[in-house]
């Protein structure tokens, strides 16, 4: 894994290399900054998910919440909490700084990508079944569908159709009016909620 300050020139200094396979991790899928800068959460293809310390570059805090490997990492927008994707079929939600598992958003198919929505306790989720099984899967039962649950109860309360292909990304709007998806089909879907969504309360 590398570190690079972008406000340098590759001429005034290298990059900060982090030996992860020296210290037993698998392959990196996923990563992202913590609180302040501090550390860097990483998901890997094993399913295990790890804080690093950016000073020492050591591994501080290890969990392997997912039985298969993790295909994304988004957190929410004031950084307080995680959300990691598997092809375990689930999707699960973290204390960034102590990676405490909270919640589980589970589904009957692999998950790319999940997303937190910025004013509301949702949480919309995306995959579907592998691509190289898709061209002999109608988009009906390839299960593309976006799929939204609650934040806290965990519950599924709506699905959106659209892709012919499994999502792969996810993001919500930083308003929370509205959430793009990118799909496997080449699509980018921008979503624009309506009044009815955003006046619901669960």
């Amino acid at each position: 894994m590398y570190l690079t300050d972008i406000r340098m020139r590759p001429a005034e200094g290298p990059s900060v290399r982090i030996n992860i396979s020296q210290l037993g991790h698998r392959k990196v899928t996923s990563a992202l900054w913590g609180t302040l800068d501090q550390f860097i959460i990483t998901g890997h293809d094993n399913g295990e998910l790890v804080q690093w310390d950016i000073k020492t570059q050591d591994d501080v805090r290890k969990e392997k919440p997912h039985t298969a490997q993790i295909m994304d990492l988004q957190t929410n927008r004031d950084l307080t909490f995680l959300i990691s994707s598997s092809k375990d079929c689930t999707a699960k939600l973290f204390d960034v700084e102590t990676l405490d598992h909270l919640k589980t958003y589970t589904t009957d198919r692999p998950v790319n990508s999940a997303a937190m929505s910025p004013i509301k306790d949702h949480v919309v989720l995306g995959g579907g079944q592998e691509a190289i099984e898709v061209t002999q899967t109608a988009a009906t039962t390839g299960k593309f569908e976006a799929r939204f649950f609650h934040l806290i109860f965990e519950e599924e309360f709506a699905r959106v159709k659209g892709h012919f292909g499994p999502i792969n990304t996810l993001a919500f709007h930083p308003d929370g009016k509205s959430y793009a998806s990118g799909g496997e089909d080449g699509f980018v879907r921008i979503h624009h909620f309506d009044n009815d969504y955003l006046d619901y309360d669960f």
